[in-house]
């Protein structure tokens, strides 16, 4: 079986039962890890709802605000921010 251009072929005929097994333990480990990353997006997302809800804030607004704490990254949102605001005034008016 080829995978790509330049690939060699898998062996995977050629595995041995301790192989098989170790992966399928890697692709049941991946795949739990993506059910946890699914959890943890839909809590997040009802974290932002109920709160923008409750204050009558726009959920963008509030999922914009976690993000930048996330991503530690404020100055660099400041910054953008300054930029399309410039950049609007000076091409629309």
């Amino acid at each position: 079986m080829k995978l790509g251009s330049g690939e060699s072929e898998l062996p995977v005929e050629n595995l041995n039962t301790e192989q098989q097994g170790r992966l399928k333990k890697a692709v049941k480990d991946a795949t739990d890890s993506h059910v946890r990353i699914d959890a943890e997006q839909e809590y997040t997302r009802e974290v932002i709802k109920k709160i923008a809800d409750d204050l009558k804030i726009p959920k963008k607004l509030v999922a914009r605000l976690v993000k930048a704490h996330h991503k530690q990254n404020f100055e660099d949102e400041k910054v953008e921010n300054e930029q399309f605001e410039k950049l609007y005034r000076s091409l629309m008016g």
